[in-house]
């Protein structure tokens, strides 16, 4: 029987288990899940954090990873500024990138979603003002939120990732983890 873990990866940690090719070493998922044989499906880069999921079962690796099962995937996105609904209809219907144009998205406006503290914070600039979107896309292209929400004028400050498919980040704090059910 496959094996699945829900993992909330802290900001700076990499998407795996070793840190080869610096001369500094970098937070890995080692310091953190201690079960053999399992590897995550799909990355979230070491500036972003949330929901990580790790299988054993290669089947089900591809399954959520692979951009052609189209697996919607839900961040939380504090952005710079506030963006009026002409700038999300952009999100709403694909825009162009420089790998092509991506597909529509689901998003909104949320109020704070309340989330831990991040080490280190966030800058904050008391001229400019922050908002948070809830945003799902059914692709997994690289660094793809954060280049579309600069697209619109509204750098990310702030990426949780928070539901990929069926499973939910949930209660879990930072560099927690659980066997989904």
């Amino acid at each position: 029987m496959s094996r699945l873990i829900l993992f909330n990866k802290p900001f700076g940690v990499l998407s795996q288990f070793t840190d080869r090719g610096t001369t500094t070493k970098r937070p890995t998922l080692s310091a953190y899940i201690d079960v053999k044989g399992v590897y995550p499906a799909g990355r979230l880069d070491r500036d972003s954090e949330g929901l990580l999921l790790l299988t054993d079962d290669g089947k089900l690796q591809a399954r959520i990873a692979d951009p052609k099962y189209k697996l919607p995937k839900t961040y939380l996105v504090q952005v710079e500024g506030e963006p009026d609904e002409e700038s999300l209809d952009l999100l709403r219907n694909g825009l162009e990138l420089k790998d092509g144009r991506t597909r529509p998205a689901a998003v909104e406006r949320i109020a704070d979603p309340g989330l831990w503290l991040r080490d280190p914070p966030i800058r904050v600039r008391k001229s400019i003002p922050d908002c948070w979107l809830e945003l799902t896309i059914s692709e997994g292209r690289n660094r793809q939120v954060r280049r579309m929400t600069a697209a619109i004028g509204h750098p990310t400050l702030r990426l949780v990732r928070s539901r990929i498919g069926d499973w939910s980040l949930g209660d879990l704090q930072p560099g927690e983890w659980e066997v989904a059910p």
